[in-house]
Protein backbone atom coordinates (compact mmCIF):
# COMPACT_ATOMS: atom_id res chain seq x y z
CA UNK A 1 0.00 0.00 0.00
CA UNK A 2 1.37 3.06 -0.97
CA UNK A 3 2.26 6.04 2.06
CA UNK A 4 -0.40 8.42 1.25
CA UNK A 5 -3.08 5.67 1.79
CA UNK A 6 -1.48 4.22 4.71
CA UNK A 7 -1.97 7.70 6.42
CA UNK A 8 -4.99 7.75 5.45
CA UNK A 9 -6.01 5.14 6.83
CA UNK A 10 -5.44 6.10 10.02
CA UNK A 11 -7.49 9.64 9.23
CA UNK A 12 -5.00 12.18 8.92
CA UNK A 13 -5.18 14.64 6.16
CA UNK A 14 -4.93 13.51 2.74
CA UNK A 15 -3.42 15.30 0.01
CA UNK A 16 -2.45 14.91 -3.68
CA UNK A 17 0.76 16.59 -5.01
CA UNK A 18 0.41 17.51 -8.90
CA UNK A 19 3.21 20.15 -10.36
CA UNK A 20 4.73 20.47 -7.62
CA UNK A 21 2.11 22.25 -5.73
CA UNK A 22 -0.46 19.85 -3.28
CA UNK A 23 -4.14 19.94 -4.15
CA UNK A 24 -6.77 18.64 -1.81
CA UNK A 25 -8.46 15.64 -3.49
CA UNK A 26 -12.37 16.03 -3.98
CA UNK A 27 -13.77 13.49 -0.99
CA UNK A 28 -17.32 12.62 -0.19
CA UNK A 29 -18.37 11.74 4.17
CA UNK A 30 -20.65 8.91 4.02
CA UNK A 31 -22.52 8.67 7.12
CA UNK A 32 -23.26 4.96 8.63
CA UNK A 33 -25.20 4.42 11.36
CA UNK A 34 -24.94 0.83 12.87
CA UNK A 35 -25.98 -1.49 15.38
CA UNK A 36 -26.11 -5.27 16.13
CA UNK A 37 -27.84 -7.91 17.95
CA UNK A 38 -31.03 -5.91 18.19
CA UNK A 39 -32.71 -9.48 18.62
CA UNK A 40 -36.12 -7.81 18.18
CA UNK A 41 -36.22 -5.43 20.75
CA UNK A 42 -39.05 -3.16 19.81
CA UNK A 43 -39.79 -2.30 23.09
CA UNK A 44 -37.21 -0.32 25.14
CA UNK A 45 -35.01 -2.27 27.40
CA UNK A 46 -35.05 0.16 30.24
CA UNK A 47 -31.75 1.92 31.54
CA UNK A 48 -28.44 1.86 30.01
CA UNK A 49 -25.06 3.62 31.60
CA UNK A 50 -27.98 5.78 33.93
CA UNK A 51 -30.16 6.26 30.78
CA UNK A 52 -33.92 5.06 29.50
CA UNK A 53 -32.69 4.04 26.13
CA UNK A 54 -33.53 1.96 22.81
CA UNK A 55 -36.51 0.60 21.67
CA UNK A 56 -37.24 1.18 17.80
CA UNK A 57 -39.22 4.22 17.75
CA UNK A 58 -36.45 5.95 19.35
CA UNK A 59 -33.67 4.22 17.55
CA UNK A 60 -35.70 5.62 14.29
CA UNK A 61 -36.53 8.99 15.14
CA UNK A 62 -32.03 9.01 15.53
CA UNK A 63 -31.56 7.67 11.99
CA UNK A 64 -34.64 10.68 10.68
CA UNK A 65 -32.16 13.42 12.44
CA UNK A 66 -28.71 12.18 10.89
CA UNK A 67 -30.51 11.49 7.66
CA UNK A 68 -31.52 15.26 7.35
CA UNK A 69 -28.75 16.38 8.32
CA UNK A 70 -26.53 14.26 5.82
CA UNK A 71 -28.23 12.46 3.18
CA UNK A 72 -25.86 10.36 2.71
CA UNK A 73 -26.89 8.30 5.83
CA UNK A 74 -27.12 4.55 5.22
CA UNK A 75 -28.18 2.12 8.32
CA UNK A 76 -26.99 -1.47 8.88
CA UNK A 77 -26.79 -4.07 11.02
CA UNK A 78 -24.17 -6.61 11.96
CA UNK A 79 -26.94 -9.72 12.40
CA UNK A 80 -29.09 -10.98 15.02
CA UNK A 81 -31.98 -8.55 13.97
CA UNK A 82 -34.54 -11.26 14.51
CA UNK A 83 -34.79 -14.69 17.28
CA UNK A 84 -34.26 -14.93 21.07
CA UNK A 85 -36.91 -11.97 20.73
CA UNK A 86 -39.03 -10.63 23.42
CA UNK A 87 -43.08 -11.86 23.25
CA UNK A 88 -44.22 -8.97 21.65
CA UNK A 89 -41.67 -9.86 18.57
CA UNK A 90 -41.68 -13.66 18.80
CA UNK A 91 -45.39 -14.12 19.26
CA UNK A 92 -45.68 -12.87 15.77
CA UNK A 93 -42.72 -14.84 14.33
CA UNK A 94 -40.58 -11.59 14.34
CA UNK A 95 -42.95 -9.85 11.64
CA UNK A 96 -43.33 -6.68 14.09
CA UNK A 97 -39.34 -6.23 14.02
CA UNK A 98 -38.95 -6.73 10.41
CA UNK A 99 -42.03 -3.82 10.01
CA UNK A 100 -40.55 -1.62 11.85
CA UNK A 101 -37.26 -1.96 10.99
CA UNK A 102 -38.64 -1.58 7.00
CA UNK A 103 -40.18 1.91 8.42
CA UNK A 104 -36.76 2.87 10.80
CA UNK A 105 -35.01 2.91 7.30
CA UNK A 106 -32.74 -0.16 7.43
CA UNK A 107 -31.04 -0.92 4.38
CA UNK A 108 -28.50 -3.71 4.73
CA UNK A 109 -28.65 -6.67 8.02
CA UNK A 110 -25.68 -9.17 7.82
CA UNK A 111 -27.57 -12.36 8.58
CA UNK A 112 -26.65 -13.54 11.84
CA UNK A 113 -26.30 -17.41 14.28
CA UNK A 114 -30.07 -16.40 15.51
CA UNK A 115 -31.57 -15.65 12.22
CA UNK A 116 -31.70 -19.49 12.17
CA UNK A 117 -33.32 -20.14 15.11
CA UNK A 118 -36.45 -21.06 13.45
CA UNK A 119 -34.91 -22.35 9.99
CA UNK A 120 -33.72 -21.37 6.81
CA UNK A 121 -37.49 -21.45 4.81
CA UNK A 122 -38.87 -19.02 7.42
CA UNK A 123 -35.44 -16.41 7.79
CA UNK A 124 -36.01 -17.03 3.44
CA UNK A 125 -40.16 -16.04 4.86
CA UNK A 126 -38.19 -12.80 6.58
CA UNK A 127 -37.09 -11.26 3.17
CA UNK A 128 -39.52 -12.66 1.01
CA UNK A 129 -43.35 -11.73 2.50
CA UNK A 130 -46.38 -14.12 3.06
CA UNK A 131 -48.05 -15.81 6.43
CA UNK A 132 -46.09 -18.13 8.56
CA UNK A 133 -47.73 -21.57 6.90
CA UNK A 134 -49.15 -22.94 9.80
CA UNK A 135 -48.88 -19.80 12.96
CA UNK A 136 -52.15 -18.05 13.11
CA UNK A 137 -50.56 -15.44 15.27
CA UNK A 138 -49.07 -14.50 11.82
CA UNK A 139 -50.11 -11.19 9.25
CA UNK A 140 -52.02 -9.12 11.74
CA UNK A 141 -51.02 -6.61 9.68
CA UNK A 142 -55.08 -5.03 9.96
CA UNK A 143 -55.06 -5.01 13.62
CA UNK A 144 -51.84 -3.25 13.90
CA UNK A 145 -51.71 -1.01 10.99
CA UNK A 146 -49.23 -2.30 8.30
CA UNK A 147 -49.84 -4.60 4.96
CA UNK A 148 -51.34 -8.13 5.15
CA UNK A 149 -50.05 -10.37 3.99
CA UNK A 150 -46.63 -9.83 5.59
CA UNK A 151 -44.74 -7.35 3.45
CA UNK A 152 -40.96 -9.12 4.12
CA UNK A 153 -38.16 -6.89 4.63
CA UNK A 154 -37.69 -3.92 2.54
CA UNK A 155 -33.70 -4.31 3.00
CA UNK A 156 -31.42 -6.71 2.49
CA UNK A 157 -30.38 -10.21 3.95
CA UNK A 158 -26.45 -10.50 3.61
CA UNK A 159 -24.91 -13.63 3.83
CA UNK A 160 -21.58 -14.23 2.00
CA UNK A 161 -20.34 -17.38 3.36
CA UNK A 162 -23.38 -19.23 3.86
CA UNK A 163 -24.19 -21.65 0.92
CA UNK A 164 -26.41 -24.15 0.06
CA UNK A 165 -24.78 -27.89 -0.45
CA UNK A 166 -26.74 -28.69 -3.27
CA UNK A 167 -26.28 -25.81 -5.72
CA UNK A 168 -22.78 -24.12 -4.31
CA UNK A 169 -25.14 -20.88 -4.31
CA UNK A 170 -25.05 -17.89 -1.43
CA UNK A 171 -28.40 -18.69 0.77
CA UNK A 172 -28.45 -14.83 0.09
CA UNK A 173 -26.53 -12.24 -1.69
CA UNK A 174 -23.08 -12.08 -0.62
CA UNK A 175 -23.03 -8.47 -0.67
CA UNK A 176 -24.40 -4.91 -1.90
CA UNK A 177 -23.43 -2.45 -3.71
CA UNK A 178 -24.76 1.21 -2.96
CA UNK A 179 -23.50 4.08 -4.87
CA UNK A 180 -22.95 7.73 -3.55
CA UNK A 181 -22.69 9.85 -6.78
CA UNK A 182 -20.37 8.14 -8.61
CA UNK A 183 -18.82 6.52 -5.61
CA UNK A 184 -19.36 2.88 -5.04
CA UNK A 185 -19.19 1.12 -1.57
CA UNK A 186 -19.86 -2.75 -1.26
CA UNK A 187 -21.04 -3.71 2.02
CA UNK A 188 -20.23 -8.13 2.67
CA UNK A 189 -22.45 -9.97 5.15
CA UNK A 190 -21.33 -12.96 7.23
CA UNK A 191 -21.98 -14.46 10.06
CA UNK A 192 -19.78 -16.97 12.16
CA UNK A 193 -18.71 -20.11 10.78
CA UNK A 194 -19.59 -21.73 13.67
CA UNK A 195 -23.81 -21.24 13.51
CA UNK A 196 -24.14 -24.77 13.00
CA UNK A 197 -22.95 -25.73 16.78
CA UNK A 198 -24.75 -22.80 18.12
CA UNK A 199 -28.14 -23.45 16.38
CA UNK A 200 -30.34 -26.27 16.03
CA UNK A 201 -29.11 -28.48 13.66
CA UNK A 202 -32.02 -28.82 11.66
CA UNK A 203 -32.71 -25.20 10.97
CA UNK A 204 -29.23 -25.05 9.36
CA UNK A 205 -29.71 -28.35 7.76
CA UNK A 206 -28.21 -28.46 3.92
CA UNK A 207 -26.22 -25.38 4.75
CA UNK A 208 -22.20 -24.63 4.84
CA UNK A 209 -20.47 -21.57 6.67
CA UNK A 210 -17.21 -20.96 5.32
CA UNK A 211 -14.28 -19.30 6.52
CA UNK A 212 -15.25 -15.72 6.98
CA UNK A 213 -11.83 -14.58 6.09
CA UNK A 214 -11.10 -16.38 2.90
CA UNK A 215 -15.08 -15.52 1.69
CA UNK A 216 -14.04 -11.45 1.96
CA UNK A 217 -10.75 -12.37 0.29
CA UNK A 218 -12.22 -14.36 -2.20
CA UNK A 219 -14.67 -11.59 -3.10
CA UNK A 220 -12.28 -8.43 -3.58
CA UNK A 221 -11.41 -9.26 -7.54
CA UNK A 222 -14.80 -9.57 -8.09
CA UNK A 223 -15.30 -6.35 -6.80
CA UNK A 224 -12.52 -4.18 -7.79
CA UNK A 225 -13.86 -5.25 -11.31
CA UNK A 226 -17.26 -3.72 -10.98
CA UNK A 227 -15.29 -0.34 -10.27
CA UNK A 228 -15.34 -0.59 -6.38
CA UNK A 229 -12.87 0.15 -4.02
CA UNK A 230 -14.50 1.18 -0.73
CA UNK A 231 -15.15 -2.63 1.09
CA UNK A 232 -16.95 -2.64 4.32
CA UNK A 233 -17.93 -5.59 6.34
CA UNK A 234 -20.76 -6.72 8.35
CA UNK A 235 -19.71 -9.53 10.36
CA UNK A 236 -22.09 -11.44 12.77
CA UNK A 237 -18.79 -12.18 14.83
CA UNK A 238 -17.17 -10.30 18.12
CA UNK A 239 -14.76 -9.98 21.23
CA UNK A 240 -15.63 -8.73 24.67
CA UNK A 241 -13.51 -5.83 26.76
CA UNK A 242 -12.23 -7.31 30.14
CA UNK A 243 -14.83 -4.11 31.25
CA UNK A 244 -18.06 -3.26 32.47
CA UNK A 245 -19.98 -1.71 30.01
CA UNK A 246 -20.76 1.83 30.45
CA UNK A 247 -20.92 5.55 28.29
CA UNK A 248 -17.00 5.63 28.88
CA UNK A 249 -16.11 1.87 27.90
CA UNK A 250 -18.57 1.83 24.72
CA UNK A 251 -15.44 3.70 22.74
CA UNK A 252 -12.93 1.61 23.85
CA UNK A 253 -10.61 -1.58 23.26
CA UNK A 254 -9.37 -2.71 26.55
CA UNK A 255 -7.14 -5.83 25.62
CA UNK A 256 -7.25 -5.10 21.96
CA UNK A 257 -9.95 -8.05 22.11
CA UNK A 258 -6.98 -9.94 22.37
CA UNK A 259 -7.78 -14.20 21.58
CA UNK A 260 -11.57 -13.34 19.74
CA UNK A 261 -12.20 -15.31 17.10
CA UNK A 262 -13.27 -11.79 15.55
CA UNK A 263 -9.05 -10.69 15.93
CA UNK A 264 -8.40 -13.76 14.12
CA UNK A 265 -10.82 -12.91 11.25
CA UNK A 266 -9.77 -9.37 11.02
CA UNK A 267 -5.97 -10.36 10.77
CA UNK A 268 -6.44 -12.66 7.77
CA UNK A 269 -8.53 -10.06 5.54
CA UNK A 270 -7.22 -8.42 2.66
CA UNK A 271 -6.14 -5.53 2.77
CA UNK A 272 -9.10 -3.76 0.88
CA UNK A 273 -11.19 -4.14 3.47
CA UNK A 274 -11.63 -1.07 5.04
CA UNK A 275 -13.89 -0.94 8.15
CA UNK A 276 -15.58 -4.07 10.10
CA UNK A 277 -18.97 -3.33 11.83
CA UNK A 278 -19.20 -6.69 14.03
CA UNK A 279 -21.90 -8.22 16.79
CA UNK A 280 -22.40 -11.86 18.30
CA UNK A 281 -21.02 -10.96 21.95
CA UNK A 282 -22.96 -7.94 22.83
CA UNK A 283 -20.15 -6.21 23.68
CA UNK A 284 -19.43 -2.11 22.69
CA UNK A 285 -15.89 -1.48 21.38
CA UNK A 286 -14.35 0.94 19.12
CA UNK A 287 -10.76 -0.78 18.04
CA UNK A 288 -8.43 -0.49 15.50
CA UNK A 289 -7.18 -3.86 14.65
CA UNK A 290 -4.36 -4.74 12.64
CA UNK A 291 -5.53 -6.84 8.79
CA UNK A 292 -3.36 -9.41 6.62
CA UNK A 293 -1.09 -6.40 5.93
CA UNK A 294 -0.51 -5.43 8.94
CA UNK A 295 -2.55 -2.30 8.78
CA UNK A 296 -4.92 -1.02 11.35
CA UNK A 297 -8.83 -0.88 9.93
CA UNK A 298 -11.54 0.54 12.37
CA UNK A 299 -14.00 -2.54 13.91
CA UNK A 300 -16.22 -1.67 16.07
CA UNK A 301 -19.66 -3.11 18.20
CA UNK A 302 -22.94 -1.24 19.42
CA UNK A 303 -23.55 -3.37 22.59
CA UNK A 304 -27.15 -5.14 22.19
CA UNK A 305 -30.97 -4.62 22.12
CA UNK A 306 -31.76 -1.34 20.66
CA UNK A 307 -29.41 0.43 23.69
CA UNK A 308 -26.30 1.80 21.29
CA UNK A 309 -25.57 2.76 18.04
CA UNK A 310 -22.60 3.36 16.22
CA UNK A 311 -21.46 6.95 14.14
CA UNK A 312 -19.26 6.43 11.07
CA UNK A 313 -17.66 8.92 8.47
CA UNK A 314 -16.50 6.79 6.17
CA UNK A 315 -14.23 9.72 3.74
CA UNK A 316 -13.73 8.59 0.19
CA UNK A 317 -11.92 9.96 -2.62
CA UNK A 318 -14.33 10.49 -5.24
CA UNK A 319 -11.34 10.19 -7.61
CA UNK A 320 -9.66 6.81 -7.03
CA UNK A 321 -13.13 5.40 -4.96
CA UNK A 322 -10.30 5.10 -2.40
CA UNK A 323 -11.47 5.18 1.75
CA UNK A 324 -9.08 8.33 2.76
CA UNK A 325 -10.19 7.94 7.08
CA UNK A 326 -12.52 6.52 8.87
CA UNK A 327 -14.51 7.72 12.22
CA UNK A 328 -16.64 6.24 14.19
CA UNK A 329 -18.34 6.96 17.80
CA UNK A 330 -20.91 4.72 20.03
CA UNK A 331 -23.16 6.77 21.22
CA UNK A 332 -26.38 5.41 23.51
CA UNK A 333 -29.77 5.76 22.35
CA UNK A 334 -31.31 7.96 24.92
CA UNK A 335 -34.86 8.48 24.70
CA UNK A 336 -34.22 11.64 26.85
CA UNK A 337 -32.41 13.14 24.25
CA UNK A 338 -34.55 16.51 23.35
CA UNK A 339 -32.71 16.46 19.83
CA UNK A 340 -34.37 12.96 18.76
CA UNK A 341 -38.14 12.89 17.60
CA UNK A 342 -39.99 9.74 18.11
CA UNK A 343 -41.25 8.05 15.54
CA UNK A 344 -44.96 7.81 16.57
CA UNK A 345 -46.45 5.97 13.88
CA UNK A 346 -43.79 3.01 14.65
CA UNK A 347 -45.02 3.82 18.26
CA UNK A 348 -48.11 3.23 17.51
CA UNK A 349 -47.46 -0.14 15.51
CA UNK A 350 -45.46 -1.56 18.71
CA UNK A 351 -48.26 -0.33 20.63
CA UNK A 352 -51.07 -2.35 18.87
CA UNK A 353 -48.43 -5.73 18.38
CA UNK A 354 -48.12 -5.36 22.75
CA UNK A 355 -51.82 -4.80 22.85
CA UNK A 356 -52.47 -8.29 21.32
CA UNK A 357 -49.91 -9.96 23.27
CA UNK A 358 -50.47 -8.59 26.63
CA UNK A 359 -52.87 -10.74 27.94
CA UNK A 360 -50.73 -13.98 27.42
CA UNK A 361 -47.16 -11.53 28.44
CA UNK A 362 -48.95 -9.66 31.61
CA UNK A 363 -50.26 -13.37 33.39
CA UNK A 364 -48.87 -14.20 36.21
CA UNK A 365 -47.39 -17.44 36.82
CA UNK A 366 -45.48 -17.12 40.24
CA UNK A 367 -43.22 -15.33 43.02
CA UNK A 368 -39.47 -15.13 43.45
CA UNK A 369 -38.16 -13.96 46.59
CA UNK A 370 -35.51 -11.81 44.85
CA UNK A 371 -33.80 -11.57 41.91
CA UNK A 372 -32.66 -14.88 39.83
CA UNK A 373 -29.66 -13.82 37.45
CA UNK A 374 -27.73 -15.67 34.86
CA UNK A 375 -24.46 -14.14 36.88
CA UNK A 376 -22.08 -17.19 37.19
CA UNK A 377 -19.53 -17.79 40.25
CA UNK A 378 -16.36 -19.05 40.04
CA UNK A 379 -17.56 -22.20 38.70
CA UNK A 380 -19.65 -21.20 36.35
CA UNK A 381 -22.67 -22.00 38.14
CA UNK A 382 -25.72 -19.56 38.14
CA UNK A 383 -28.74 -19.29 40.56
CA UNK A 384 -31.32 -18.82 37.36
CA UNK A 385 -29.73 -22.17 35.72
CA UNK A 386 -30.31 -24.03 39.01
CA UNK A 387 -34.02 -22.75 39.14
CA UNK A 388 -34.43 -24.01 35.41
CA UNK A 389 -32.48 -27.62 35.52
CA UNK A 390 -34.57 -28.36 38.20
CA UNK A 391 -38.21 -27.49 36.39
CA UNK A 392 -37.21 -29.38 33.50
CA UNK A 393 -36.30 -32.34 36.05
CA UNK A 394 -39.50 -31.53 37.54
CA UNK A 395 -41.43 -31.97 34.18
CA UNK A 396 -39.25 -35.17 33.22
CA UNK A 397 -39.12 -36.91 36.25
CA UNK A 398 -42.17 -38.72 37.17
CA UNK A 399 -42.66 -43.06 35.89
CA UNK A 400 -44.19 -43.18 32.31
CA UNK A 401 -43.08 -39.30 31.72
CA UNK A 402 -39.25 -39.38 31.20
CA UNK A 403 -38.03 -41.17 34.57
CA UNK A 404 -35.30 -38.79 34.56
CA UNK A 405 -32.89 -38.80 37.16
CA UNK A 406 -30.53 -35.75 36.40
CA UNK A 407 -31.63 -32.34 33.94
CA UNK A 408 -28.94 -30.32 31.81
CA UNK A 409 -29.17 -26.48 30.78
CA UNK A 410 -27.05 -24.95 28.13
CA UNK A 411 -25.97 -21.23 29.52
CA UNK A 412 -26.55 -19.80 26.16
CA UNK A 413 -30.44 -20.56 26.54
CA UNK A 414 -30.71 -18.04 29.06
CA UNK A 415 -31.63 -15.16 27.77
CA UNK A 416 -32.37 -12.64 30.35
CA UNK A 417 -32.72 -12.42 34.40
CA UNK A 418 -35.40 -12.47 36.73
CA UNK A 419 -35.64 -9.38 38.83
CA UNK A 420 -37.82 -8.72 41.99
CA UNK A 421 -39.38 -5.83 40.81
CA UNK A 422 -42.30 -5.32 39.20
CA UNK A 423 -41.98 -4.50 35.31
CA UNK A 424 -43.88 -1.53 33.54
CA UNK A 425 -46.87 -4.08 33.20
CA UNK A 426 -47.90 -3.43 37.06
CA UNK A 427 -47.72 -7.27 37.82
CA UNK A 428 -46.11 -5.47 41.50
CA UNK A 429 -42.70 -6.59 43.06
CA UNK A 430 -42.49 -9.99 42.95
CA UNK A 431 -44.65 -11.39 40.69
CA UNK A 432 -43.37 -13.26 37.10
CA UNK A 433 -44.74 -12.52 34.35
CA UNK A 434 -45.07 -15.44 31.47
CA UNK A 435 -43.67 -12.78 29.35
CA UNK A 436 -40.67 -12.33 31.27
CA UNK A 437 -40.42 -15.85 31.66
CA UNK A 438 -40.70 -15.93 27.75
CA UNK A 439 -37.63 -13.43 27.45
CA UNK A 440 -35.28 -15.49 29.65
CA UNK A 441 -36.21 -18.52 27.31
CA UNK A 442 -37.69 -17.66 23.61
CA UNK A 443 -36.66 -20.40 21.76
CA UNK A 444 -39.44 -22.43 22.72
CA UNK A 445 -37.20 -26.21 22.41
CA UNK A 446 -38.81 -29.41 23.63
CA UNK A 447 -37.59 -31.34 26.05
CA UNK A 448 -36.06 -34.87 25.51
CA UNK A 449 -35.12 -37.66 28.22
CA UNK A 450 -32.91 -39.86 27.20
CA UNK A 451 -30.97 -42.83 28.59
CA UNK A 452 -27.28 -42.34 28.67
CA UNK A 453 -24.40 -44.25 30.51
CA UNK A 454 -22.17 -42.97 32.85
CA UNK A 455 -19.34 -42.81 30.29
CA UNK A 456 -21.40 -40.96 28.03
CA UNK A 457 -22.60 -38.36 31.15
CA UNK A 458 -18.89 -38.15 31.84
CA UNK A 459 -18.41 -37.22 28.02
CA UNK A 460 -21.12 -34.67 28.42
CA UNK A 461 -19.35 -33.01 31.01
CA UNK A 462 -15.77 -32.98 29.37
CA UNK A 463 -17.37 -31.60 25.73
CA UNK A 464 -18.42 -28.55 27.97
CA UNK A 465 -14.67 -27.71 27.50
CA UNK A 466 -12.36 -26.42 24.80
CA UNK A 467 -10.01 -29.25 23.26
CA UNK A 468 -12.03 -32.25 23.97
CA UNK A 469 -13.21 -33.63 20.77
CA UNK A 470 -13.97 -37.64 21.26
CA UNK A 471 -16.72 -38.24 19.82
CA UNK A 472 -16.97 -35.39 17.12
CA UNK A 473 -17.56 -35.64 14.08
CA UNK A 474 -14.86 -36.05 11.70
CA UNK A 475 -13.17 -32.27 10.91
CA UNK A 476 -15.64 -30.84 13.25
CA UNK A 477 -13.74 -27.76 15.18
CA UNK A 478 -13.45 -27.81 19.25
CA UNK A 479 -15.18 -25.85 21.38
CA UNK A 480 -14.24 -22.39 20.99
CA UNK A 481 -14.78 -21.27 24.79
CA UNK A 482 -16.09 -23.18 27.70
CA UNK A 483 -20.10 -23.42 28.07
CA UNK A 484 -20.56 -24.89 31.35
CA UNK A 485 -23.86 -26.29 31.44
CA UNK A 486 -26.41 -25.77 34.36
CA UNK A 487 -27.48 -28.67 36.67
CA UNK A 488 -30.41 -29.69 38.48
CA UNK A 489 -31.04 -30.82 42.46
CA UNK A 490 -29.16 -34.02 43.30
CA UNK A 491 -26.25 -33.77 40.87
CA UNK A 492 -23.10 -32.45 41.18
CA UNK A 493 -19.16 -33.05 40.02
CA UNK A 494 -16.20 -31.04 40.15
CA UNK A 495 -13.98 -29.50 37.30
CA UNK A 496 -10.62 -27.97 36.70
CA UNK A 497 -9.04 -26.90 33.45
CA UNK A 498 -5.91 -29.15 33.53
CA UNK A 499 -4.87 -28.18 30.12
CA UNK A 500 -5.45 -31.94 28.40
CA UNK A 501 -8.56 -32.30 26.82
CA UNK A 502 -11.12 -34.70 27.93
CA UNK A 503 -9.55 -34.66 31.22
CA UNK A 504 -11.51 -31.41 33.23
CA UNK A 505 -13.80 -33.64 35.18
CA UNK A 506 -12.52 -36.63 37.44
CA UNK A 507 -15.07 -39.17 36.72
CA UNK A 508 -15.03 -39.79 40.80
CA UNK A 509 -16.92 -36.43 41.44
CA UNK A 510 -19.83 -36.90 39.47
CA UNK A 511 -22.24 -37.91 42.10
CA UNK A 512 -25.85 -38.19 41.94
CA UNK A 513 -28.44 -38.61 45.18
CA UNK A 514 -25.32 -38.96 47.21
CA UNK A 515 -23.85 -41.80 45.19
CA UNK A 516 -20.94 -42.00 42.90
CA UNK A 517 -22.13 -42.22 39.02
CA UNK A 518 -21.71 -45.71 37.83
CA UNK A 519 -19.40 -45.43 34.64
CA UNK A 520 -21.16 -48.30 33.41
CA UNK A 521 -24.75 -48.15 34.56
CA UNK A 522 -27.39 -46.14 32.41
CA UNK A 523 -28.93 -42.70 33.77
CA UNK A 524 -32.44 -41.19 32.57
CA UNK A 525 -31.26 -37.59 31.39
CA UNK A 526 -33.36 -34.76 30.20
CA UNK A 527 -31.96 -31.83 27.81
CA UNK A 528 -33.71 -29.47 25.39
CA UNK A 529 -34.21 -30.25 21.66
CA UNK A 530 -31.44 -27.77 20.99
CA UNK A 531 -29.12 -29.74 23.19
CA UNK A 532 -30.29 -33.09 21.86
CA UNK A 533 -29.35 -32.38 18.54
CA UNK A 534 -25.95 -31.90 19.05
CA UNK A 535 -26.15 -28.18 19.87
CA UNK A 536 -23.63 -26.28 21.07
CA UNK A 537 -21.14 -29.06 20.15
CA UNK A 538 -22.81 -31.28 23.17
CA UNK A 539 -22.35 -34.36 20.20
CA UNK A 540 -22.03 -37.25 22.74
CA UNK A 541 -26.26 -36.33 23.17
CA UNK A 542 -26.76 -37.53 19.71
CA UNK A 543 -26.27 -41.02 20.68
CA UNK A 544 -28.92 -40.82 23.78
CA UNK A 545 -31.15 -44.33 23.63
CA UNK A 546 -34.86 -44.63 24.30
CA UNK A 547 -36.03 -40.95 23.43
CA UNK A 548 -38.90 -39.30 24.71
CA UNK A 549 -40.35 -35.93 23.94
CA UNK A 550 -41.79 -33.70 26.63
CA UNK A 551 -43.35 -30.31 27.41
CA UNK A 552 -41.52 -27.10 25.70
CA UNK A 553 -38.84 -25.62 28.25
CA UNK A 554 -41.06 -22.72 28.73
CA UNK A 555 -44.26 -24.76 29.75
CA UNK A 556 -42.00 -26.95 31.93
CA UNK A 557 -40.75 -23.30 33.65
CA UNK A 558 -44.27 -21.65 34.05
CA UNK A 559 -45.59 -25.72 35.56
CA UNK A 560 -42.56 -25.42 38.13
CA UNK A 561 -43.73 -22.06 39.55
CA UNK A 562 -47.24 -22.96 39.56
CA UNK A 563 -46.25 -26.00 41.49
CA UNK A 564 -43.65 -23.88 43.93
CA UNK A 565 -46.01 -21.33 44.20
CA UNK A 566 -42.69 -18.90 45.43
CA UNK A 567 -39.26 -19.87 44.09
CA UNK A 568 -36.06 -18.84 45.51
CA UNK A 569 -32.60 -18.50 43.23
CA UNK A 570 -30.80 -21.62 43.27
CA UNK A 571 -28.00 -22.49 45.13
CA UNK A 572 -25.28 -22.73 43.14
CA UNK A 573 -23.88 -25.46 44.84
CA UNK A 574 -23.44 -28.15 42.18
CA UNK A 575 -20.75 -26.99 40.18
CA UNK A 576 -17.36 -26.53 42.29
CA UNK A 577 -13.79 -26.58 41.38
CA UNK A 578 -11.62 -28.77 42.09
CA UNK A 579 -8.19 -28.01 43.93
Amino acid sequence: MKLKQIACAVGLACAATAAGAATVNPTITIKLLAFNDFHGQIVSPGNFAGVPAGGIDQMAGVIAKYKAANPTTTVVSAGDLIGATPLVSALFHDEPTIETMNRAGLEFNAVGNHEFDEGKDELLRMQKGGCHPTDLNSCKGASVGTPVPFEGAKFKFLAANVVRQADGKTLFPPYAIKTYGKTRVAFIGMTLKETPTIVTPTGVAGLDFKDEAATVNALVPALRARGVQAIVVLLHQGGTQPVAQNATTINQCNGGLAGSPLQSIVAGLDDAVDLVISGHTHQAYNCLLPNKAGRSIPVTSANSISRVMTDIDLTVDTVTGHVTGVSASNFVVNRNDPSVTRNAAIGAIVTNYANIAAPIANRVIGTITGDITRTVNAAQESALGDVIADAQLDATNDPGFGDAVVAFMNPGGIRADLTFNSSAAGEGNGNVTYGEAFTVQPFGNSLVTMTLTGAQLHTLLEQQFTGCTVGYPAGQAPQPFNRVLQVSAGFSYAWKEKGTPCDNVDPASMMLNGEQVDLTKSYRVTVNSFMADGGDQLFVLREGANRLGGAVDLDALEAYFNAQGTVAPGPQNRIQLAP
